[in-house]
């Protein structure tokens, strides 16, 4: 097992109407603003929900809405003058992934002040290095990211995916009321069972390092979300499956399971180009890179892709090679049966599309990826085009 720290101080508030314990998690006399994304969650009640307990103590309540699917750098900085303006001492998201991932730069933006007008240059691909920032929690209402209880984002800025990552930037606390999530359409709770499959399997399939805690537990989310997976897509008011696939999105990227053990994340990096450039929704787009990266890898990754193939299908029979190959199979046709495909021509992106995706990787110094940093842009390109 490698050297790890592990920290995590989010606070979850999970099950039924626990909504009602926030009067007791958000701060007295606090200026509070509520982000949220577009109009589900007032047109569900949520917000309104929400806004009535915070209004349970005295408290200054401001609203901004509006934050969209890989939320935009010009819409969060007009948060941050909000904020400053404001002066916001706490932000309370109440949405998904997005809304989350968009709050946590609201948050650091806003207290760095000497990046007034510079704001641009915190969007990197490493860790932020900041002294506070202002503190937030979540109601989460879609199940997909996990960044309820992490310290990471993604943000878009023009045709670029960014990740954001700073220590300071994990929720004070999260509730978790699957209840919330049963009105969700059926492609966003799709994505979200796909984006969290796929979260752990980039900590997970790489190579062994003997971490049979981490490895388990992996193998416990994922043989989780096949067996609820259909289920909950079906069935979204059925309260167990709902409560499984809520839980293990958390727990898929909370940094539990990929302490100590080598981590992937190159499904995710092509993605996100995908997603920037065509449009595709982000984990459709690694629906159908993870397969393509199996097939081409399948050297890189044999004993771990093995160990997938009879822990998480109880594959057993065969030679090893052909353990691997029904287990790619088995994985494509889980993901078929949530409604989701395999293949990027599927989505009209083709061999002529190629180029402006290797090109995009190489402007982001993407250029050595894997758990090895030995997937070169090469390589990649053979990945892009199997997955057509």
């Amino acid at each position: 097992m490698l050297n790890f720290n592990f920290y995590n101080p989010t606070e979850i508030v999970f099950g039924k109407g626990q909504m009602k314990q926030l009067d007791k998690l958000v701060p007295k006399n606090s200026r509070i603003l509520v982000t949220y994304g577009g109009g589900s969650v007032k047109k569900f009640g949520t917000l309104d929900k929400v806004i009535d307990e915070l209004k349970k103590s005295k408290r200054e309540i401001f609203e901004f809405g509006g934050i969209e699917p890989n939320p935009k750098f010009e819409t969060l900085m007009k948060a941050v003058k909000l904020v400053r303006e404001e002066k916001i001492d706490f932000i309370l998201a109440v949405g998904g992934g997005s809304v989350m991932d968009g709050t946590k730069f609201i948050g650091i933006a806003s207290c760095k002040d000497e990046y007034i007008g510079k704001e641009e240059e915190l969007l990197t691909q490493g860790m932020i290095s900041v002294d506070k920032t202002i503190p937030f929690g979540t109601v989460v209402t879609l199940p997909a990211t996990g960044s309820e209880m992490n310290c990471g984002g993604v943000i878009s800025n023009g045709k670029n995916k960014l990740a954001i990552f700073s220590k300071k930037s994990f929720p004070i606390f999260s509730i978790l009321d699957p209840e919330l999530t049963f009105t969700l359409p059926k492609t966003q709770v799709a994505n979200g069972i796909i984006d969290t499959f796929i979260h752990v399997v980039e900590q997970y399939v790489t190579y062994p390092v003997e971490a049979g805690f981490q490895d388990r537990t992996a193998e416990g989310i994922l043989q989780t979300l096949v067996e609820i997976g259909k289920e909950t897509l079906e069935n979204p008011t059925n309260y167990d499956a709902r409560a499984n696939l809520v839980w293990c999105a958390t727990m898929g990227l909370n940094g539990l399971i990929g302490a100590g053990v080598p981590q992937d994340w190159s499904v995710h990096m092509i993605g996100h180009e995908l997603t920037a450039i065509f449009g595709v929704d982000h984990a459709k787009t690694l629906a159908t890179i993870l397969p393509a990266t199996w097939k081409v890898r399948k050297t890189e990754k044999f004993e771990k892709l093995v160990q997938y193939a009879e822990r998480v299908w109880d594959l057993r029979d065969g030679t090893d090679e052909e353990k691997i190959d029904l287990a790619i199979t088995k994985t494509e046709e889980f993901f078929h049966s949530l409604g989701i495909t395999t293949k990027l021509s599927d989505y009209k992106i083709g061999e002529n599309d190629i180029e402006t995706v290797i090109n995009s990787l190489k402007s982001h110094r993407m250029v050595k990826l894997s758990e090895r940093g030995d997937q070169t842009l090469d390589i990649t390109r053979k990945i892009i085009e199997k997955a057509l």
